[in-house]
């Protein structure tokens, strides 16, 4: 035997025996009561059953056998949904009971520190029955972060797609309150801050750059920065048409933050996808929208945790939180009326993460149907995100994000706030309590 050979005689005798492949996973068959598809404003009831395998769903209806070896999860008198849609969060901070305090939250807290809560605050949501967010606007790159951490499996929490930091011009909502540039850096460009058309192009390739996923401006004032009016036009008509084209050129949808009128019927111009908040839009503005088929996130739970809680903030923003949430009722009807594509959006953050479900009672309580409320949370979202093809309806051939609520969410939509199951992409990552 050649001196090489038998040099490596011992390293072979001793090398371990290769791995056995894993074993595949279990299927899963979830039985309950009933089942909203979200193909349809109608329940199949009677007994029903979706059958996963993988990640995948297999099969739906009254009809679907279990097969051998099948794990089965009963839910009794339950009903099965597509897993939850949020299009419109913040996973990557939380507002407390004090501005005050988060300021100063603002200005101490470390990025990885933050990134810690922002873990957690990921988990809550999942819980809560929202397997896909849309997260519009953050710092220091904690979405990204959390986004990929989230899809490498390291930590539970729903599939994001993540906007990186939101665009504005110097001095609106995007640019931060007015710290002292002594003590806090202003932002420029690659943060979002722009001014001139080139500026704003510039702008959206740098968050495609860092990982955004979609694009989000600020095309008017907001409630929560104290330096600009609520209802205020930002950006020009020039400036947001070369967002929207840089953006739709990258292949990214672009979210315009809008409370006013103005600025909305100048976003809807420039050719955005979505228009957030929506608080002061007029029915010509809003009949636009709906001829061009650009879609409204109302973000209702936002108005009730600023416009109804105005004590925590100082009276510029109590002010403007009082006006925006005056005016969204009728403005929210007025885009029912004008059939303009509502999507659902709660703005978590400005509300605690985890109560994302509290947006549909709301929805309704406006006059919306709880199967539109339901449909605006899994196909509406799924369409409006681009994810139509494998998430927001029980179907075959779809992701297998499924969730369950207890009763029937069309008799009392407020059951959704009491999610009995999650399961994401086949996993199940929250179970009904033993019985």
């Amino acid at each position: 035997m050649p001196r090489r050979s038998l040099l490596l005689a011992p390293l072979l005798l001793a090398a371990p025996a290769p791995a056995a492949a894993p074993e595949p996973p279990r299927p899963v068959v979830l039985r309950a009561a009933r089942l909203f598809d979200a193909k349809s404003d109608q329940l199949v009831s009677g007994g029903v059953a979706v059958l996963v395998e993988g990640a995948t769903i297999r099969a739906v209806g009254k009809e679907v056998v279990t097969p051998a070896g099948a794990e089965v999860i009963d839910l009794g008198d339950a009903t099965l949904l597509p897993g939850f849609i949020d299009a419109h969060t913040h996973l990557s901070f939380e507002a407390s009971e004090s501005y005050y305090r988060d300021q100063v939250d603002f200005l101490l807290r470390p990025s990885a520190e933050q990134a810690h809560f922002a873990a957690v605050y990921a988990r809550r949501t999942l819980e809560a029955g929202f397997t896909t967010v849309r997260d519009l606007g953050s710092n220091e790159l904690i979405d990204v972060g959390l986004r990929n951490a989230i899809a490498r499996g390291l930590a539970p929490g729903p599939r994001m797609l993540v906007a990186v930091h939101a665009l504005g011009a110097t001095g609106g909502h995007a640019d931060g309150d007015p710290y002292p540039a002594n003590r806090v850096i202003p932002p420029g460009v690659p943060e979002g801050i722009c001014n001139g058309a080139d500026a704003c192009r510039a702008a959206v390739r740098y968050q495609a750059k860092a990982g955004a996923d979609v694009i989000k401006v600020a095309a008017s004032g907001g409630v929560l920065s104290l330096a600009d009016a609520v209802d205020a036009p930002q950006l020009t008509l020039a400036e947001l048409t070369a967002i929207a084209d840089e953006a739709h050129r990258l292949g990214k949808k672009v979210a315009a933050h809008c409370h006013g009128d103005v600025a909305g019927r100048t976003a809807v111009a420039a050719g955005v996808d979505s228009l957030e908040h929506g608080s002061f839009l007029k029915p010509e503005t809003l009949a636009q929208m709906a001829t061009k088929g650009v879609y409204l996130v109302p973000t209702l739970m936002a108005g009730e945790w600023t416009g109804g809680k105005v004590e925590r903030f100082p009276p510029a923003i109590a002010e403007k939180a009082r006006a925006a949430l005056k005016a969204r009722s009728q403005m929210f009807r007025d885009a029912l009326k004008a059939g303009v594509r509502i999507g659902f959006g709660t703005d978590s953050a400005v509300s605690p993460h985890g109560l994302n479900a509290q947006e549909f009672a709301l929805m309704v309580s406006l006059g919306m149907s709880p199967a539109a409320a339901l449909r605006s949370a899994t196909s509406v979202d799924a369409a409006l995100l681009g994810l139509s093809a494998r998430l927001g309806t029980l179907e075959a051939g779809k992701l297998a994000d499924v969730v369950a609520v207890p009763g029937n969410p069309l008799d009392d939509i407020r059951v959704t706030e009491h999610v009995l199951l999650v399961m994401k992409e086949g996993v199940v990552v929250k179970r009904p309590a033993p019985r």
